[in-house]
């Protein structure tokens, strides 16, 4: 063996035992793989042939924003690509955007061409596509943008009666077919930034909208108009929200699949307020809002949405958990950890389902089933038994009928201090992450979601624990995913508690096996 390769070789296990060493690395939740996904927004995400493919925005050698390209036929155990996307001669590389699958197999890629290098428009700046035929291994970007724009993220457009309009041109949707017509959204950010933020703005420019754009070869594309408009009921979302990372998939009528339910889900974030969607359905080509939801509420951690629907009809999805510990990449040598995957489904009321993807149960061991309990004010925790409590699932039914509160402590310490409680508040009838004061690296932030049970429905909690990601699924209808910065070494115990009466049933726990290599 060369030297070289020695070398290589010993700087790969090196590597590689850095990673296992860190305590804040997750062992089951997709984290990228190596180098600076700050931003480390999902990307591209199709299903084919019976393999998922996700691409990962990240920083490739501290230049530009390539996509990484994984695939899996599990959601969970992921096989490294090379990249699927890279920088060109004329720009920064390859931001946020979506992907699509044709008739004939080939995988089509929409991205924003990231320029900051050269000029700021013409033809090398604006949407730009790529393609790959099976099995995806390599991909061609088109030399040109299919949408070029006239500034950063924008593109002004001349109308029929001699005004210019500003038109989005960022962060591209998937590209969706309609009677052999391809169509696409563009997200406002850089428009609302320019033309919509200041006091006297005019309100066309305010808060979030996209634009749909259509093409009959996918090389020349048509200005449509807006595809949404924002709801008139101006509580759903304010002037100072955005649309970017837009998604735009039929929704499912269970969690298992099936025949489209006939309403649409459009994912996207506002960037200052993180994660959100609306329920609708299509009017023409158009998209007109029913229902609209977040999945982030006290900050914007839950971020940048991708979605893509499977063989059998599933609407999943992955979001970026944005919570590093500052300068994470600088000393720990990665930055990036997603969400579980999410299945996301039309409830029979109307609203969204969401929980994690089944295929998630497969990595459950040292399952524990244990006996009922009931909580009162003078016996307000009871211990959990927990093979891997920094990796762990509990599970429980709550009958929260006499209680204001009810729910479980992760990662409480050795020594007594306080974990993580996440637990359902009766009196506010909310969904309530509350880090306590453990988080002393991440932002630390108590998190409440709206969660309405019905007369009698009890409390149906799961909670995934993963070193220092936590999730919590609530009645199939609700979900917080946040980073929690605990103590690595004492962080450990669990405990089931209430402030009234609870009674816990159906309490299970269990281990959560590795699914990252390292």
């Amino acid at each position: 063996m060369d030297a070289e390769n020695r070398i290589m070789i010993r700087h790969t296990r090196a590597y590689r035992e850095k990673l296992l060493a860190d305590p804040y690395r997750p062992r089951y939740h997709f984290a990228i793989p190596d180098d600076d996904g700050r931003p480390g927004d999902p990307n591209g995400m199709f299903w084919a042939n019976g393999e998922y493919h996700l691409m990962y925005l990240y920083r490739r050698d501290g230049g530009d924003f390539c996509w990484g390209h994984m695939s899996s036929v599990d959601l969970l155990h992921w096989r490294q690509h090379s990249d699927a996307l890279k920088g060109g001669p004329n720009d920064n590389g390859c931001f946020s955007g979506g992907a699509f699958v044709d008739d004939d197999g080939t995988a089509w890629l929409s991205y924003w061409i990231f320029n900051d290098r050269e000029q700021t428009h013409g033809r090398n700046a604006g949407i730009g596509l790529a393609r790959s035929a099976p099995p995806y291994e390599t991909w061609e970007r088109l030399p040109d943008a299919v949408i070029p724009s006239t500034e950063w993220g924008i593109c002004d457009e001349m109308t029929p009666d001699g005004n210019t309009i500003h038109l989005g041109c960022a962060d591209p949707s998937n590209i969706w077919k309609r009677d052999g017509v391809y169509y696409m959204q563009t997200g406002n950010l850089l428009v609302l930034n320019k033309y919509g933020r200041a006091a006297d703005s005019p309100a066309v420019y305010g808060g979030d909208w996209t634009e749909l754009f259509a093409s009959e070869d996918l090389m020349r594309w048509k200005h449509l108009g807006r595809f949404y408009e924002r709801a008139a009921d101006d509580s759903w979302t304010d002037a100072t929200e955005d649309d970017m990372c837009p998604s735009y998939l039929p929704l499912p009528p269970n969690r298992d699949g099936g025949t489209p339910s006939g309403k649409m889900l459009q994912l996207f974030i506002a960037h200052n307020k993180g994660c959100q969607y609306y329920i609708g359905h299509e009017e023409g080509v158009f998209f007109r809002p029913e229902k609209h939801g977040r999945m982030s509420w006290v900050d914007n951690t839950f971020f940048a949405p991708e979605a893509c629907v499977d063989g059998r009809g599933r609407q999943i999805m992955f979001a970026w958990l944005n919570d590093n510990i500052e300068d994470d990449f600088q000393k720990y040598g990665w930055s990036g950890v997603y969400s579980l995957p999410r299945a996301l489904w039309l409830n029979e009321d109307g609203d969204l389902g969401i929980a994690p993807t089944a295929e998630v149960e497969a990595l459950s061991y040292l399952t524990a089933v244990l006996p009922d309990r009931t909580i009162a004010d003078e016996n307000l925790q009871a211990p959990l038994p927990i093979g891997h409590a920094r990796c762990c699932r509990i599970s429980f039914d709550a009958d929260v009928r006499d209680a204001s509160q009810a729910g479980v402590e992760a990662l409480i310490s050795q020594s007594g201090g306080r974990g993580v409680l996440i637990y359902y508040d009766a009196v506010r009838q909310e969904l309530v992450f509350d880090p306590n004061g453990c988080d002393t690296l991440g932002r630390g932030a108590v998190e409440r979601a709206p969660l309405m049970l019905q007369p009698g429905e009890p409390l149906r909690l799961t909670v995934y624990v993963d070193n220092a990601v936590v999730e919590v699924f609530a009645n199939d209808r609700q979900a917080i995913s946040r980073r929690a910065y605990t103590d690595p070494v004492t962080a450990g115990h669990a405990n089931l508690f209430a402030r009234g009466r609870a009674v816990f049933s159906s309490i299970q726990t269990a281990a959560m096996a590795a699914a990252n290599p390292y």
